[in-house]
């Protein structure tokens, strides 16, 4: 593989609190040289970028994405999911085991690294099922599945609600050092509801589901980490009442970290006026209150990363009343400008907004990816801050189109990804 070196760039590096304009050389796939290179440092055959003045950092990493294959290829498949990845400058990110069949045994956890190695883009890595079938009661095999590369347990949009079986589950997964991710809401309060319980959903006619629904599965499950010391992440945190409780288990020092997902600092629940389904998601889009909590809890780091929660839906899913429709939407292409929202509009610097898509997941997730340091992988996006664009269903590269986004104005664009030095998308302004 030739050299690359990538010139005139502005460097951003979370991990080294770097922010600089300088050189950065990539032999053999990984990081060889960061700032001023050397000249007799670069091999004759050093294929040359010019950044033109623009981010070059870590490619993003994205802790929790729906793979549609095995069993729903016509809505994504795994090489769809790389292709539109790549396009947003995300270079690793992690599959939920909610496929059909359940990715809950080692054969499918082979079968997702076999066909993530034959799409040859992005770097993607699987969770498995915490329970056989995500029924909620019996244990998977996590020994087997985490010796064959799952990086955590998850029954992913299905809460794990027996408080038993959780126990098990987090001492389990304690024994292996194995992370459990939860996404907490207790489904007898949430059974029926399709938008958060209010004003709102009163004046629509849509059942609500109260806020407090998140809190009561979390403040469990935060005694149960207590209980057993096992590693715990609670996914798509969206209350204020949750941010409290997250933050209050760190001062305690329990083995605990959280994620949340753009609309939930970006959006609110007047976004369903109209009866959008777009806007039909889980966790359903919260108050404003709970909006400006989750964003003073990513300046204050008591949430630790963003995820794109991507979740591709046919659109006959969607083309139906608000509370028949399958919650979800998309998120790849999408996460890098609206994070990078959050410094324009003044919430975040531009390194803490990017740490939380690079360091923080991959130090979460225990993986060597996400830094611009020597030896580490050429993981790579060259992103242009400012550019503005509009979000729109004709510029996404998917068969799904479900955004809540739709027509929303943002600055910021993926130019050109890079995975292990090779160049994976290129996009010319």
């Amino acid at each position: 593989m030739p050299a690359t070196l990538f010139s005139n760039a502005r460097l951003l590096d979370p991990w080294t609190h770097l922010d600089q304009v300088g050189e950065l050389l990539a032999i053999d796939g990984r990081i060889a040289a960061i700032g001023a290179v050397p000249s007799a440092q670069v091999p004759q055959d050093t294929i040359r970028v010019d950044c033109r003045g623009n981010c070059l950092a870590p490619g993003l990493v994205d802790m929790r994405v729906h793979i549609r294959e095995p069993g729903q290829e016509h809505v994504e498949t795994i090489e769809g999911t790389s292709r539109t990845a790549v396009s947003g400058g995300i270079t690793s990110l992690v599959g939920l085991p909610d496929t059909t069949p359940v990715i809950d045994d080692v054969s499918l956890v082979e079968f997702v690294t076999r066909r993530a190695r034959k799409a040859g883009m992005v770097n993607i890595y699987t969770y498995a099922a915490a329970t056989k079938g995500l029924d909620g009661a019996t244990l998977s095999e996590l020994g087997l599945m985490a010796a064959a590369g799952a990086l955590g347990f998850t029954d992913g949009t299905a809460p794990i609600s027996d408080s038993l079986v959780m126990r098990r589950l987090l001492s389990y997964a304690r024994t292996f050092d194995q992370l459990v991710i939860q996404r907490p809401e207790d489904p007898r309060l949430a059974a029926g509801g399709a938008a958060t319980e209010g004003e709102i959903a009163s004046r629509l006619g849509i059942p609500g589901i109260p806020a407090a629904a998140e809190l009561i599965l979390l403040e469990r499950d935060l005694r149960l980490v207590e209980l057993t010391g096992g590693r715990y992440h609670a996914s798509l945190i969206s209350t204020a009442a949750a941010v409290h409780a997250i933050a209050t288990a760190k001062t305690r020092g329990l083995p605990v970290t959280c994620d949340t997902a753009p609309p939930y600092f970006t959006l609110n629940e007047t976004a369903i006026d109209g009866y959008s389904t777009d806007a039909r998601l889980s966790p359903p889009l919260r108050a404003e209150a709970d909006r400006l909590a989750i964003i003073e809890g990513l300046k204050n780091g008591t949430i630790d990363a963003i995820t794109s929660d991507h979740a591709p839906v046919d659109q006959d899913e969607k083309r139906v009343p608000f509370i028949a429709a399958t919650p979800g939407a998309i998120g790849l292409e999408t996460l890098l400008p609206l994070v990078l929202a959050l410094y324009h509009r003044g919430e975040m610097s531009i390194l803490a907004a990017l740490r939380a898509v690079t360091q923080a997941p991959a130090q979460i997730l225990r993986l060597p990816v996400g830094r611009l340091a020597i030896d580490s992988a050429a993981d790579l996006v060259l992103f242009d801050l400012d550019m503005p664009w509009r979000i729109g269903r004709r510029g996404l590269r998917l068969a799904a189109t479900n955004t809540p986004f739709e027509d929303m104005s943002v600055k910021g664009k993926a130019l050109k990804t890079f995975v292990a030095g090779r160049l994976v998308y290129g996009f010319d302004a």
